[in-house]
Formats: C-alpha cells, structure tokens, sequence
C-alpha cells in the first residue's frame, strides 16, 4: 500500500497561499538536475516532491537538464535520469537544456554590462579568492572592476570568439565586494571554458555559472516555485538579484529544504563518481550504490522510494535519517506481492537412505503465506537434497532444535527427517549428512503422532538450479560522509558483499531479470540484470527482520 502524500507541509502551504491570493493561477516546478553523474536517492526525495506538488496542485513539472558544464556532463548521465524519473513513476510536461538558453543568457550578460552591473576581469582565480575577503573581512575591489561599457562589451566578444585561453578572463557581476553575503562579493558569472558540450558542440566557448544560469533558466520557463535544498539558502540574493537585474517578466520564488542525508550512506554525486573511477564499486548501478539506477538493480521497487520519500516529509532542519527506515518500505511494499521459494546458500548435501533410489514425487507447497490467492507450486522432492551448512550441528548447544546426529526435524512442506551419519573429507569437514525419513509425516496429512521443534528449508539435489548469491551489506562504514579524500576511501567496507554459490528450486530456472522473492529465510532477492540461462545470479535486496520501527 502506498503511503498518500496529502499531509501539508511548509512549502505546500506557501504554494497554497500563492493560489489562494491569485498571485499565481497555475504552479509551475522543476526538476533539474546537473547530467554530470547518475541521479541517486537524495535525487528521488527532490522528484518525489516536485512533481506531487504539481500535481496536488493541478499544474505541471519540467525536467530541466541544467548543462552549463560541458567539462563534467555526459549524454550517458541525460539518458540515466530520463530513465530513472519515469521508472520512478513521473512523467515530465515539459523537457528542456539549460544549453538551449545559452544565446539568451549570453544577451542577458550584455544587458547587465549596459546597465554597468557587470565587467570582464583579468584576475587570476587565486587573485579572485583573494580579493574575496573572508567571512569577517570586506573583500577589495578588481583592478579591472570600473572598466568602461563599450571595453567590456568588446572584450566579453572576444571571448566568446575564442581569443583567449581558460581561466585567462572572466565576466562578474558588479555588485558590493564588501556584502556580508560571500556570494554578492561580485560573483563569476561566464567563464572560458575550450570544452566540446554534449548539446550544443563546439558554438560555444564561454559558459555561464550556474547562479547566473539557474534563475535565469527558471525565469525563462516561468517557474513559481523553484525548490531547491539547504545550502543554496545563502545564494538566494544573488538569485533574486540575476532575475530583477535581466530584467525577466517571470519572477519565480526560491524555496530552500532539507536535503536527504542517510547513515552509511554517501550522498555526493561527487564521491559516488570516486567510488566508479576508482573501481571500489562495479560501476553507477552497482547494487551497494544509493544510485536509483543501484537501487533498482538491487531491487528495490519504485512504490517503496516513493514511500520512503513521502514518510520523511519536507522540513528546514537537517536530519540524518536511519538507512533500516528505507528498508522497511521495501519489506512493506514486497512482503504481501512476492512468492516465497526455497533456496541454499551454503549447500550440505542430505541423503535419505531409506527413500527409494530412482523416486521423485511432488510436494505442493504455497507461494505466500500471506496471501493466499498466490497460489501454490509443486516441489519435486527425492533421495538426494541440499541443507543449509548451518542447519546441521555435529556437536550443537542447548536450544539447538535443528538437526543433528539423534535428532529429528521436518523438511519444509515434505516429512521428518532423522539424522543417522555424519559423512567427513581428510580435513574433519562435514560433506554429508545420511538421515532417514518416516513415511507417516507428511505434510498436510494431518500427522499427529509426535512433534518436532525444527522445521529446516531444501532443495531437491538433481533437480536444483546452480545460482550465485550475492549478500550486501553497507558500503560505508560510518555513519554519515566523513570528511573528504583519502578518509572518506577508507570508510569503505571491505565485507559491503559476499558472494556465495548456491542452488534454488528447479523452476527458477524460469524466472527473468529484475524478478522478485522472498527465499526462505534468508530474506528478499532480486534477480540480477545480467543474469543468463546459464548463470543466475540473486542480489538479495533487504534481509526478513529489522529492529527499526517506524
């Protein structure tokens, strides 16, 4: 079930107001992501609020591509994000590229120049720290900062014709260098960059940043409302100032809230990109990722994020969110809709010595316990199965009610069994166990005539399907980012997955990539993409239990 998101919060009551008082007749938001790096969960909270707000409120969401650095930007990461919105269950009204405003924010530039509210500077970057001043120190002037309008016009030209080389010159806005506001200390607002964009070629050579990009990108598109996260709070000035000083005819609110933080969780498309390049992780939709494309692969479904997103809420505090919350709406949304199998991870070989050599029989065994219209499957059953190593003890301790030698346990769905013989290689290693069953016990037969306190899973021997397992556990070690570099590599665990080679019931062998259950036990899996008929290979998505509670 779905969690609603009708409970209010502080920007659906500004939005509210804007509708009631008139000052807006339709609400208009964004998504626009950077294509520098695959979206990741932080990514889907913003989603989630953006487009459900629109459509609260009957009006539309864009998805923007906000590609004002051609240096970082991929059509890889353009075709990821299209992919993971709608899988996420959104569709945009309208799509759009900040590259495609380029000419208009290039004659907004020369607007300000006219107005002398901008002029191209010759200092280097380090010179420009410099000047800046600190948090408790005015900032100086550029030397450069009272150059005539027709010089700067001139020079702004010939930058963009490619006359001079990177970092050599660059356009700022001229507003108070002694602002006690860093970022109306006349801030970089084009700069050279010699670099091939994924939309626009090679037309360009100088590109606009992105505080003088995104405002102007809203206003062309007539956003109302542009949400936005935390620490873009101090840039809202220099927002409002780009907007009023272009002289656009919309004039869009910025709204600031909590960005999504999770324990063990890395929220940085920056580091996630550190993680692939470095090879620490099998790429952006590695499963230990918090990548939506990761989580997907994982298997965790669209419903469960969703979920997730909507239970966190919107609020102006950071917090730092238990990652077991995010996993508890995956257990939520797949407990009532997924069949339940059999499968061993960890295979010990069992064999009945007193069931007929060459006899298979099938056992019917439902598919859900908790919802009955699952159904049922049959189970062949023979001479030969696989355990679970952990299932048999040879010397076990007290309140051990699994098998071992003198004691009898029921096989899931099928009879008692009574281990009898403990088979061992040259190194003492158990490789075998030899039972024997009693005929009377079968499930379902309505047997009475003792009980057993173990009740242990199985697979059928010849029949069973050879799968691989892999079991995830976080990727990072402590709670929250770190600090940056070196110490945040050494946060990862070295254990984040186990892979194990096991086997699972024969008619798995049916099953298709990105299908899901709930094995015995041992927890939710998802079927790997890159899964063949030759090789299955299980992500196990959330263990059964937690302790977290909502």
């Amino acid at each position: 079930m779905e969690v609603t998101s009708s409970t209010s919060n502080f920007i659906k009551n500004i939005v509210k107001e804007d509708i009631d008082s008139g000052k807006h007749k339709e609400i208009i938001t964004r998504f626009p992501p950077e294509p520098n790096g695959y979206l990741h969960i932080g990514h889907a909270k913003s989603i989630v609020l953006n487009f459900e707000l629109a459509d609260e409120f009957k009006g539309k969401t864009n998805l923007r591509f906000d590609d004002t650095n051609p240096i970082k930007e991929d059509t890889e990461y353009v075709e990821s994000i299209e992919e993971d919105v709608r899988w996420l269950g959104f569709e945009w009204d309208e799509l759009y590229f900040a590259s495609n405003y380029f000419e208009e924010m290039y004659k907004r530039a020369i607007l300000l120049i006219k107005k002398g509210k901008a002029y191209v500077c010759d200092l280097t970057p380090e010179e420009i720290r410099e000047y800046r001043g600190t948090l408790t120190e005015p900032g100086k002037e550029s030397p450069y900062r009272n150059r005539t309008v027709e010089e700067n016009l001139d020079l702004l030209e010939k930058m963009k014709k490619g006359e001079f080389k990177d970092g050599e010159k660059v356009l700022r806005a001229k507003i108070d260098m002694s602002s006690p506001n860093m970022n109306m200390r006349d801030p970089i607002i084009y700069r050279i960059a010699h670099a091939s964009h994924h939309n626009t070629g090679d037309k360009w050579c100088i590109y606009p940043m992105y505080d003088f990009a995104h405002p102007l990108e809203d206003a062309i598109e007539g956003i109302t409302h542009s949400i936005c996260t935390l620490e873009f709070e101090d840039h809202r000035p220099l927002y409002d100032w780009v907007v009023k000083e272009c002289e656009m005819e919309n004039v869009p609110q910025q709204i600031e809230f909590a960005r999504l933080n999770i324990t063990n969780t890395v929220m940085s498309k920056r580091k996630l990109k550190l993680l692939v390049d470095e090879k620490v992780v099998d790429g952006w939709d590695d499963p230990r990722m918090p990548t939506i494309a990761g989580l997907r692969r994982r298997g965790y479904t669209p419903e469960a994020i969703r979920n997730f997103c909507r239970a966190i809420g919107v609020s102006k505090a950071n917090s730092l969110v238990d990652s077991q919350m995010l996993e508890h709406f995956i257990r939520e949304d797949l407990m009532p809709k997924v069949p339940r199998t059999m499968a061993v991870l960890r295979p010990l070989k069992m064999i009945i010595t007193n069931y007929p050599e060459d006899q298979v029989e099938m056992l019917e065994i439902e598919n859900n316990g908790d919802n009955p219209e699952g159904g049922v499957r049959q189970v062949p059953f023979s001479r030969e199965l696989y355990i679970e190593q952990d299932d048999f003890m040879e010397n076990p301790p007290k309140k051990y009610h699994r098998l071992y030698p003198g004691n009898e346990v029921r096989l899931k769905g099928a009879y008692f069994v009574k281990c009898n013989d403990v088979i061992k290689d040259d190194n003492g290693n158990v490789i075998e166990i030899h039972c024997t069953y009693d005929i009377e016990t079968k499930s379902g037969t309505g047997f009475t005539g003792r009980k057993v306190k173990g009740t242990i899973h199985w697979v059928d021997a010849k029949s069973a399907v050879a799968s691989e397992f892999r079991l995830y556990e976080p990727l990072i070690l402590d709670e929250g980012e770190g600090s940056e570099g070196k110490h945040f590599l050494e946060q990862i665990n070295s254990n984040s997955m186990e892979v194990l080679q096991g086997f699972v019931e024969p008619y798995m062998k049916e099953v298709k990539p990105q299908d899901k259950f709930q094995i015995v036990r041992h927890g939710y899996f998802n079927v790997d993409p890159n899964s063949t008929e030759g090789k299955l290979v299980f992500n196990r998505i959330v263990s059964l239990k937690s302790s977290f509670k909502l």
